[in-house]
């Protein structure tokens, strides 16, 4: 919108609008505190929910609800609608199962018909009376009793039935929960998800633990951390990437099967998939391998979605994904000749026809650049990344990725070059990450130093050298398995949501201009 005079006054008016708005409920609010209600009180406690009433009842006829007699409820929540008639009122209230109409007349409330006058939409409300069918056959409450509880001094949006200014939405969610009921219900089905994996692990046998937020050291992960400062210690410390290493200290100490749910941060751009602060599952299971972590999160995973969404099979963004068993597992470099298939298993193993691939497609002179510095391994991953990862619609575990991008994962037996690690992907993203766990503390320390080598060629997402970590392992950990899972990610595919901000209540936004 440009800058014209009629703007600019337009923007004034609507302020002004607000404020006569706000002095105008101010007012009805001291009017209320002057019969006697306080407009901000506390300790009402309703005896009935509104989606229990309209259960009880759902079926029973106009006749059938006279004959059983009137029976009293008690209902509070927040008025939604109002369709008035002077000495008489239909208001809609919502709590936090459901909406249910109330019909309030000025002969049965006396006193308190003037109380509901001085209301508006988003004031707090409690209604007692008796059930009966209104002419259109909506179950509804005869008020007996009516009294105010909180009063709204900002009205709900305009057309507050569908708030769809998505940055409206996710800076005050509060109105988009108001605004659309849809809203509320992709985070409950947020909620069953992580209730759904605690009850699966913990009927496991596996313990779950709080690991520190703040570290002394980038470790866990290969990202860019966020930094903070302890000014009794006066010691910079990075926030948590991962609790990967400290979970796997856990199992050196014994506990063997062992998980946390928890937040994590990374200092890296933000995009539909991505938010600085998030949310993941760890887990490690000590005598087991990347394998048995297949079939484990297949199983949860589709699990999951039955409970989330009643079904295996979950229509995303269009795309309808199968989540019951028998997902495609296929190793890294099989995965990137069925998209490219001019390269063959002797180009595979070629470094410089690898990295004249990625150079055709290279944007700009610092791709060039860091393609030019690449090891094997590392063009392995960025090819996959660059054709592969998109294409992988359905659930699928990618296996056997290149050592070198795998600084903590376990070598395989067979070709040192590559890890036992998966990665699991759906609609074009990666959900999970899983290894064989690297128990070699030797390995592991050759491991750290290459990424330290990796640092001082300039690549930014590296990890730290952790002298306590390597004796940890030195003191022996069992054969492991772990896994990382995106909460985030995975409640996004239940929820058909487009955006990662979508299933986060508080997603992080820059500030609004002043």
């Amino acid at each position: 919108m440009s800058d014209t005079p009629e703007n600019k006054t337009a923007e004034v008016d609507l302020g002004s609008k607000e404020q006569e708005i706000y002095a105008q409920r101010l007012d009805k609010a001291r009017k209320w505190k002057d019969s006697g209600f306080n407009p901000y009180g506390n300790g009402y406690r309703p005896q009935h929910l509104a989606a229990d009433i309209l259960a009880r009842h759902d079926k029973q006829s106009t006749e059938e609800i006279e004959q059983a007699g009137p029976v009293a409820y008690d209902v509070a929540g927040r008025i939604v609608a109002v369709r008035s008639f002077g000495k008489a009122a239909f208001v809609k209230l919502r709590d936090r199962s459901g909406e249910i109409q109330a019909h309030l007349k000025k002969d049965a409330l006396g006193d308190a018909y003037e109380l509901f006058k001085l209301c508006d939409l988003g004031d707090f409300v409690a209604v007692q009376g008796t059930l009966f069918r209104s002419k259109t056959g909506e179950l509804t409450l005869s008020a007996t009793k009516f009294l105010p509880l909180t009063k709204s001094l900002r009205p709900l949006p305009e057309k507050w039935h569908g708030l769809s200014d998505v940055e409206t939405r996710y800076r005050q969610r509060y109105l988009d929960l108001v605004s659309n009921p849809e809203v509320k219900q992709t985070f409950l089905k947020r909620n069953k998800l992580i209730r759904h994996i605690r009850e699966f692990l913990d009927g496991r046998d596996f313990i779950e633990v709080e690991t520190p937020m703040m570290h002394s050291l980038v470790s866990g992960a290969a990202a860019r951390p966020f930094t903070t400062h302890h000014n009794a210690l006066d010691i910079d410390l990075y926030m948590r990437i991962a609790p990967e290493l400290h979970l796997k200290r856990l199992v050196v100490g014994g506990i063997e099967r062992v998980y946390e749910i928890n937040r994590n941060f990374r200092n890296e751009g933000i995009s539909t998939r991505h938010n600085p602060e998030f949310t993941m599952l760890e887990f490690y299971q000590a005598y087991a391998t990347f394998e048995d972590l297949m079939d484990l999160t297949e199983e949860m995973l589709s699990g999951a979605a039955k409970a989330v969404t009643g079904d295996t099979k979950v229509t995303y963004q269009g795309h309808v994904l199968d989540f019951g068993k028998g997902w495609k597992r296929i190793p890294m470099t099989e995965a990137i000749r069925e998209v490219v298939p001019s390269l063959s298993d002797k180009d595979m193993a070629d470094p410089d026809r690898l990295r004249h691939e990625l150079l055709s497609k290279a944007q700009g002179e610092a791709d060039r650049r860091a393609i030019q510095a690449m090891h094997h391994g590392e063009l392995v991953g960025a090819l996959f990344e660059h054709h592969v990862e998109t294409t992988l619609v359905h659930p699928t575990f990618i296996t056997q990725y290149p050592t070198a991008v795998s600084p903590l994962a376990r070598r395989n037996d067979q070709n040192p070059d590559f890890t036992d690690r998966f990665e699991l992907f759906v609609a074009g993203r990666e959900i999970g990450n899983a290894f064989s766990e690297l128990n070699d503390p030797l390995d592991q320390k050759e491991r750290f130093l290459s990424q330290l080598e990796a640092k001082q060629r300039g690549q930014q997402e590296t990890m730290d050298y952790d002298e306590d970590y390597i004796r940890a392992l030195e003191h022996g950990m069992p054969p492991t398995a772990g896994e990382g899972i995106g909460i985030d990610r995975v409640a996004m595919l239940f929820t058909d949501a487009p955006s990662i901000r979508d299933v986060i209540l508080f997603p992080l936004l820059k500030p609004l201009a002043k």
